[in-house]
């Protein structure tokens, strides 16, 4: 499928594409934000805070399966992926340190790591201000259009708030004087995402990318934040709307609308997938608990959805009949707004599917706020 670029709404391009008739680019669309592909990389020294952004960005601790060894452990020329084992196509790549030799080749180093080819780069620094060698990398991929790109100050635990705003400073001024206009320099604490600037980066990263690679990110980031909740449910709710219109629009299969094997199957990914992007999981929820030393049965014991729980293919299937049998209830006016007009006659299967798993998504949601509300208390 042709890729949705910034500016673009996903819903009305898809929208366009059921109107053509063209529904292998819908389903497309929906593998696309089932698979959540996305390819993050953090050029900058190797040290103790890039790992920890490296495991903080994979909601992973130290030692776990997927979660970057210490930076020892890592030869310093080499390109590391790390692949998320909840999300195998969101893989953050550490890249090596970027050299401090004067001149400093840029398209070589960009060669060497292939640095175009990521949705975006962190590039990281512990200094009070990025080294020249950064700068210059900075401003040899603004001249290639390559806007995804953030410069990150990653602070300790034990640097004291009333410094950083002092460093930021520090630091936009060398960048201003170096000719980077409109410097912007983010403060993230990579042992506490939720913390100083990662929720406006995150933000700006969601309006600068492409809208799938949007929702992906939304979908494979641990949650953080309730803010952060809000967003993956709406991501999911976009996706659910696809499936839908997909179901809705290949209904002449002549078989009974929701207890067709194809949305039931595909419903249960939606759901597992959610499950794992709310880190409503038990892995997850232990993790948690752990990290802010609670126990973890007072946090798994706040998931009242059974979706949350596990999602089963019996549970889901009920939760499909029931729609069915409610669907006439829905308005008629909704459904003339969201269905193309060739798949009207096929409404039932749409809004089945549509309430029943938006109701499923927002009571996960609701599980996910009150254990991140009772973790952080």
């Amino acid at each position: 499928m042709v890729d949705v670029y910034k500016g673009l709404n996903l819903l009305e391009s898809l929208k366009d594409s059921m109107e053509s008739n063209k529904w292998s680019e819908v389903k497309e669309a929906v593998e696309d934000l089932l698979i959540s592909r996305i390819n993050l990389a953090i050029a900058g020294d190797r040290g103790e805070e890039k790992t920890s952004f490296i495991n903080s960005l994979h909601g992973l601790c130290p030692g776990e399966e997927g979660a970057a060894p210490s930076s020892s452990a890592v030869d310093s020329e080499d390109v590391t992926c790390y692949v998320n084992p909840k999300h195998t196509d969101y893989r953050l790549w550490d890249l090596p340190p970027v050299p401090d030799s004067s001149p400093f080749n840029c398209d070589h180093y960009m060669d060497r790591v292939k640095f175009l080819r990521y949705n975006a780069v962190f590039m990281a620094f512990t200094q009070t201000t990025p080294p020249p060698s950064v700068v210059d990398l900075f401003l040899r991929t603004r001249t290639l259009q390559q806007q995804t790109l953030y410069l990150t100050l990653l602070v300790s635990g034990n640097d004291e708030d009333r410094y950083l705003e002092a460093k930021r400073r520090a630091s936009m001024e060398m960048l201003a004087s170096r000719g980077v206009t409109h410097p912007k320099v983010y403060l993230v604490r990579p042992s506490a995402l939720e913390t100083l600037d990662f929720p406006t980066l995150l933000e700006d990263m969601t309006k600068d990318l492409p809208e799938i690679r949007s929702y992906a990110l939304l979908m494979a980031l641990p949650t953080l934040t309730a803010a952060l909740v809000s967003q993956k449910k709406e991501a999911f709710k976009a996706l659910v709307w696809a499936a839908a219109s997909l179901s809705g629009g290949m209904s002449a299969i002549p078989v009974p609308f929701v207890a067709s094997m194809v949305d039931t199957s595909v419903a249960v990914r939606i759901l597992s997938k959610a499950q794992l992007s709310l880190c409503l999981d038990d892995a997850s929820v232990e993790r948690l608990a752990r990290q802010r030393g609670v126990e973890p049965a007072t946090l798994k014991g706040l998931r009242t959805c059974t979706l949350s729980v596990e999602v089963t293919k019996g549970e889901v299937k009920s939760r499909l009949a029931a729609a069915e049998r409610d669907s006439s209830t829905l308005s008629s006016k909704l459904m003339q707004m969201a269905v193309p007009t060739h798949a009207r006659s096929a409404g039932r299967s749409f809004s089945a599917m549509l309430h029943a798993l938006n109701s499923a998504i927002d009571d996960m949601a609701a599980d996910a706020e009150k254990i991140l509300a009772s973790a952080f208390s």
